[in-house]
């Protein structure tokens, strides 16, 4: 159910009471700097000004994105505002049982914990797991071809600003060990997700995603307390809106591509993906407004996220992160396939970033530390007819009677594979990993 703007208003207030150890100190009638509704100011991405100044003639619009910029996960923050009297991993622990066996088998599970739980066994009323089961297959097909020289990549693309990176320096991740390790853990969710059942109310999926909740409210627990957390400046850690990039990309860029073909609707293979990552947002918590169904929708919707955005890059915050991320060491051993594939990938990846995030600024590009030399390009080249030959290749199977269960069989055993290289994600973030320096500075 979409809430209206005052509704809205009210929830986002709402947290400083219902979760003072969270939100006691936060002023939600201030707007913080990263929001930026100025039509001169630069935003997150500086193209498309048409767009912004379209976007922002519709006040309500801004006003809502307003809100979601201020907004936590309600259900999962109370939960982890229970640290002091449980320990992050005596939540940890019974969150895994509830989720793997049940809130039966956590007789001690406290209210927030119930709430929780109930929150993520809601069906919302869009959806069909039919639809959700063939997006998952169609998607596999991706996690083991693709992703694997992706993965890297998309994760550096969210190190771009430093209002929405900041909450991943301060829980240590400027060394290459721990880049490494949220990394395999963002590339964890998404295999895992993509299994059979996987979204199931007992699949790991399912847990998984809960994982992902505690950890990001963790973070917000943790942010808020520490001193290098500035309210006035950044608001709240990892709002809603924030999660969006990761979980709407893929949809984004194809209802992107659709709309400039002139098309406003999806095939039933496009329409199964979206399904899938519609449902894999909503039980990170997502709020259905900001998950909409339509390639407009989808692409107004991520618009007007970047486009009241502040623009800022610091480098003792998001160049470091950048850097600790690209020099970070990926395969699950130190074999000299292993070392190959690192670089090939590491290789891959500063093209792909170039390309896609910064639109071929090479320039720019060197301006935060990614110099491309002649082994990154031919990298580039060769796994890209690599991967597009065996993307290709899973496609054709898929469309052959009594080839398509072997090949989906297939994929499934080398998503297993890849989850056993990635190693056990532990999806948590310890107080004592902290740290109040290499903190950016205000615009």
């Amino acid at each position: 159910m979409t809430l209206t703007l005052e509704q809205l208003k009210a929830k986002v207030a709402g947290q400083k009471t219902a979760l003072p150890a969270f939100y006691g100190s936060v002023d939600f009638d201030a707007t913080p700097e990263r929001f930026n509704d100025d039509p001169i100011d630069p935003t997150a991405t500086d193209k498309a000004s048409a767009a912004r100044a379209r976007i922002l003639a519709d006040p309500e619009k801004v006003e809502r994105m307003r809100a979601y910029s201020m907004l936590g996960d309600t259900v999962a923050d109370a939960y982890a505002a229970l640290i002091p009297q449980h320990g992050f991993r005596g939540l940890i622990d019974m969150l895994t049982r509830a989720c793997d066996q049940g809130l039966d088998a956590v007789p001690e599970a406290p209210p927030e914990l119930v709430a929780f739980i109930h929150a993520m066994e809601q069906t919302p009323a869009w959806l069909d797991m039919a639809l959700v089961e063939e997006g998952a297959r169609l998607d596999r097909n991706n996690i083991v071809n693709v992703s694997p020289f992706t993965m890297r990549a998309g994760f550096i693309a969210t190190f771009m600003n430093k209002y929405a990176a900041l909450p991943m320096a301060l829980t240590g991740t400027l060394s290459n060990e721990t880049s490494a390790k949220r990394v395999k853990e963002t590339a964890t969710f998404f295999a895992t997700t993509a299994l059979p059942g996987a979204l199931e109310r007992h699949g790991p999926g399912f847990r998984a995603a809960a994982m992902v909740r505690l950890m990001h409210s963790m973070v917000r627990f943790n942010a808020l307390r520490s001193k290098g957390w500035d309210k006035a400046v950044f608001g709240i850690p990892i709002p809603q809106i924030d999660q969006m990039p990761a979980g709407l990309a893929p949809i984004f860029f194809m209802a992107y591509a659709l709309l400039a073909k002139g098309r406003i609707a999806y095939t039933p293979q496009q329409r199964a993906k979206v399904e899938l990552a519609r449902y894999r947002c909503f039980l990170l918590g997502l709020p259905e407004e900001l998950l909409p169904d339509t390639p407009q929708g989808i692409v107004e919707i991520m618009n007007l996220r970047d486009q009241t955005l502040r623009k800022g890059f610091d480098d003792k915050t998001c160049g470091e992160l950048l850097r600790a991320t690209l020099d970070a060491y990926l395969p699950a051993d130190e074999s000299l396939g292993g070392r190959m594939f690192n670089r090939i990938e590491k290789g891959f990846s500063k093209m792909l970033f170039v390309r896609v995030i910064l639109g071929g600024d090479e320039v720019e590009a060197r301006s935060v530390g990614v110099t491309l030399n002649t082994a990154d390009r031919l990298f580039f080249l060769g796994s890209t007819i690599f991967v597009g030959l065996r993307r290709k290749a899973y496609d054709l199977a898929a469309d052959v009677p009594g080839l398509r269960e072997a090949a989906d069989r297939t994929l499934v055993r080398k998503i297993h594979r890849l989850l056993a290289q990635y190693g056990h994600a532990e999806f948590t973030s310890d107080a004592a990993a902290y740290r109040a320096n290499h903190l950016p500075q205000a615009a």
